[in-house]
Parts: structure tokens; C-alpha cells; sequence
């Protein structure tokens, strides 16, 4: 069974929408290895429309322009990329492809083949889908000192329970918490007059 990671970008209220516009200021070195690390694994990339179409206007233009991230551009170029779209879509990345059919039933399959992990970066809406349908194996946050106080789009936003458990926390210099969660068990439901006789006991 193949290992499923999901990194993404997060303000201290939550908010992983548009990080081009509040993320820069707090990336560092520490950061660049941390998102490296997470996708060095795989070989399948996971996008949801939007994110692909953002890294799809990036990293190729990247790696022609032979930079000092055109290795790890060459790398995403490399990798069989996975996008998620109702829509019908055509692609100029190599070795890009549409799933087709149920996200949940499809993703599953992708894990039950042979080969590397599985990433996914961004694409906040297949990741809460895939949480939700316990597929994810390690969930990185990456959480900005920042409130956007904005209404943007939050990872989780049906009021749905999610347990997780925490393996790592990681502090950067620039504020940056990077917390890595992977998938528990339902905590046991404890009533109030319970929780009020732990207390006092």
C-alpha cells in the first residue's frame, strides 16, 4: 500500500486559500527542505485543478530557465502528475493525466498500485476530501504567523470531525510552525458530569 502525504500552507485562522498572497514573507531555507522532504518519495503527484494550473505555470518555466530550483523543478516535471477536475482538460506539463471518475474510489486505487508515495501539495479541497475519507497518511501543515481575518477557503470547513494525531512539531526562524498529523482513532465521547468528576477526582 502506497504512503499518502498532504502538504499545504496555513494561517494561524485557518485559511489556506491564495497563499501566493501571504506566504513569501516567512519562507525560508528550513521551509524549502521541509516541503522537499515531504514530496522526495513520490512519484505520483495529486492536484486539484487550481493548484496543478499554478504549478503548471511555474515549475516548467523553472526548470528551462536552469536556476537554482531547476532540479527539484525537473523532478516535479518527472513525476506522474494526477489532476482532479470536473471540467475536461488538456495539458502542456509532461506527464500529466486527469483522474477520472469518484475521487475517493480513484485515489484508492492509485494507493493499492505498486510504485512510490503519493503527494499532494495545496489543493485543499481533495485533501479534506481524502482526510474525511481516512487515505491520507501523514497531513503536513506548514502554519504562517498570520491571521487573515479575510473569510477565505479553510481546510476544513463542513463542521465534520476529523480525528488526528500529532507526530511532529517543528518551529522555524521566521515563526513558521511545520506540525505533521497522521490519522487516530475517535477519542471517547466523555459527558459533561464525567468530565467534571475526572476533574475534581
Amino acid at each position: 500500500m502506497r504512503k499518502v502525504t498532504a502538504g499545504l500552507f496555513i494561517s494561524l485562522d485557518g485559511i489556506v486559500a491564495e497563499p501566493q498572497d501571504w506566504h513569501f514573507p516567512y519562507f525560508s531555507d528550513e521551509m524549502g527542505e521541509a516541503v522537499s522532504a515531504q514530496v522526495a518519495g513520490a512519484d505520483t503527484l495529486v492536484f486539484g485543478r487550481v493548484t496543478y494550473e499554478g504549478f503548471a505555470g511555474a515549475w516548467p518555466e523553472r526548470e528551462a530557465a536552469g536556476g537554482e530550483d531547476a532540479g527539484f523543478a525537473k523532478a516535479l516535471g518527472d513525476m506522474r502528475k494526477v489532476v482532479v477536475s470536473h471540467r475536461e482538460l488538456e495539458f502542456g506539463w509532461r506527464n500529466s493525466e486527469q483522474l477520472r471518475g469518484d475521487l475517493v474510489e480513484g485515489v484508492a486505487a492509485l494507493k493499492a498500485e505498486d510504485g512510490g508515495g503519493i503527494a499532494m501539495s495545496g489543493s485543499p479541497s481533495v485533501v479534506a476530501q481524502l482526510l474525511a475519507a481516512g487515505l491520507v497518511d501523514e497531513l503536513h501543515l506548514l502554519v504562517h504567523p498570520v491571521a487573515l481575518r479575510n473569510g477565505g477557503v479553510r481546510l476544513f470547513e463542513d463542521g465534520s470531525s476529523i480525528p488526528l494525531q500529532l507526530v511532529s512539531a517543528t518551529p522555524f526562524k521566521t515563526g513558521v510552525i511545520h506540525l505533521v498529523y497522521g490519522p487516530a482513532d475517535a477519542p471517547e465521547q466523555v459527558g459533561y458530569e464525567d468530565a467534571a468528576k475526572t476533574q475534581l477526582s
